[in-house]
């Protein structure tokens, strides 16, 4: 899961080795807060993704990670499977028009951007939970499995 650093003047998207070399992208991700025009929170960034990777790696509905390319521009995506995710729009920014990020802490870089923050770059968590209004993740609950059923005795 990408790592989102947030400081005055931009968001870096933190992306690990492996991260990186499914999206064929050298460093991290870089965007300057006045190139972000809005962020939207969605359950599948597998409906806001537009073109042909390019270069990317795509499985379908497993993983979507690279540089999408279409009529709109180019994207910038990290999509995992079904999970919750970030639309970030640009306006600007030499790269993209829009990066997709498959991330749980949506709610909270929302947050964040709202918030002025210091010089050095501060995980978005952290800030939101300075300011008091980061929500609790709801934790997963365990299935219950059936027991199996007992064959009728022949």
């Amino acid at each position: 899961m990408v790592t989102l650093l947030l400081d005055s003047t931009q968001l870096e998207v933190v992306l690990s080795v492996s991260e990186r070399a499914l999206s064929f992208h050298k460093g991290n991700v870089v965007i300057d807060r006045s190139t972000i025009t809005k962020v939207q929170l969605t359950d599948d960034a597998w409906t806001w993704l537009r073109g042909i990777p390019s270069p990317g790696t795509h499985v379908r509905g497993v993983i979507a990670m690279g540089t999408w390319r279409s009529a709109g521009g180019e994207d910038f995506a990290v999509i995992r499977r079904h999970r919750p995710s970030v639309v970030i729009d640009l306006e600007g920014h030499p790269e993209f028009q829009r990066v997709i990020l498959t991330t749980r802490h949506g709610l909270a870089l929302v947050q964040a951007l709202r918030v002025e923050v210091a010089e050095e770059p501060v995980d978005v968590v952290e800030i939101a939970a300075e300011t008091g209004s980061t929500p609790a993740v709801p934790e997963k609950k365990p299935r219950k499995r059936k027991a199996p059923a007992a064959a009728p005795a022949v």
